[in-house]
């Protein structure tokens, strides 16, 4: 029989690839965006830098951005070596996508991935992009060329047939739309935290970002304790690690909303998580709900370690909540 043998939750924002002293050229992209406040409200750029300019203005000093900068990095090969240090069998990632494969002619709420491999594609520049921006996104995908990475294709097909049994209505795909690879979440675990080491992975996609069919805090949390029992009851003999990819809070930084889903973890406290109020799991926030199924799935394990960087990137407060987190 199989189990679950660890538990991982990472943020994974391209600032984890862009030179620090880059951080503050987000505005330019920040200002273009719909920016939710730490209660879930639209505000301009410029209002919220009248609101926390002040508030975070020792945190975009230069000094200030290289030292978170080198904190996450440092909590990044702390996930790395946890991962090399359990060697799974297989990895199930739990990402979400931003309409890099699906747009609104086809969203699932739920798509579990059930090919062979899966590609995990070079990205090439967008005429009119900034430098910075290219080589930063060009990180998460590929290492010179493009890669087809293993599937455990057959766990997939049985994940999907055990979660069919209890009621969730998952989308499948054997395949990526021609001409596409992997979207970011996914991307990122083969390059920044497996280091394009050939484990097998069972890609599931949440629709975390796009209004109406989100799945609920306590759907995502029901999921991931039905995913355990998915993987328990598999026939063959494997070690499974889980992987949240996403969150914490972005695109305006909620120290407070973060600094509450990491205790709620690391306490087990079920309630907490599936109580959050969807208003504020909006934007990239919603990448929390990735977290909350990870939950599900590791409430058996022991937590072992949480590390969180509250990386600005402007006055705006805008950048990402960075929380990295451990279950064995």
């Amino acid at each position: 029989m199989s189990e679950i043998v660890l538990g991982i939750g990472t943020s994974h924002t391209p600032m984890l690839f862009t030179d620090p002293s880059d951080w503050p050229r987000y505005e330019t992209r920040d200002r273009k965006m719909e920016l939710l406040d730490v209660n879930g409200e639209i505000r301009s750029y410029d209002e919220l830098v009248a609101s926390e300019g002040i508030r975070v203005a020792s945190a975009l000093e230069p000094d200030a951005l290289a030292r978170a900068y080198d904190a996450c990095q440092s909590h990044l090969e702390r996930l790395a070596h946890e991962i090399d240090g359990v060697d799974p069998d297989a990895i199930i990632v739990i990402g979400d996508d931003q309409k890099e494969l699906f747009s609104e002619e086809n969203l699932p709420a739920m798509l579990l991935y059930v090919g062979d491999s899966i590609l995990n594609k070079m990205r090439c520049p967008k005429a009119g992009e900034p430098s910075w921006w290219s080589e930063a996104l060009a990180k998460y995908y590929g290492d010179g060329k493009d890669e087809p990475c293993p599937v455990d294709a057959s766990l997939a097909r049985h994940l999907a047939a055990v979660l069919n049994e209890h009621h969730f209505d998952l989308a499948i795909a054997t395949g990526l739309p021609e001409g596409l690879g992997e979207g970011h979440a996914f991307a990122f675990v083969h390059s920044r935290l497996l280091r394009r080491k050939t484990i097998p992975v069972v890609p599931l996609f949440l629709n975390t970002y796009y209004p109406p069919n989100q799945p609920t805090p306590e759907r995502c949390y029901r999921l991931g304790q039905h995913i355990r029992k998915a993987v328990e009851t598999y026939p063959r003999s494997s070690r499974v690690a889980v992987i949240a990819s996403g969150g914490l809070s972005h695109f305006v930084v909620n120290e407070e909303l973060d600094a509450r889903v990491l205790k709620a973890m690391a306490d087990k406290d079920s309630a907490t998580l599936t109580a959050l109020p969807t208003r504020t799991l909006s934007s990239g926030t919603s990448e929390v709900r990735n977290w909350i199924a990870l939950h599900g799935a590791t409430e058996h394990l022991t937590h072992q370690w949480t590390g969180y960087v509250p990386a600005y990137r402007t006055p705006a407060g805008t950048g990402t909540g960075c929380g990295f987190g451990v279950w064995r």
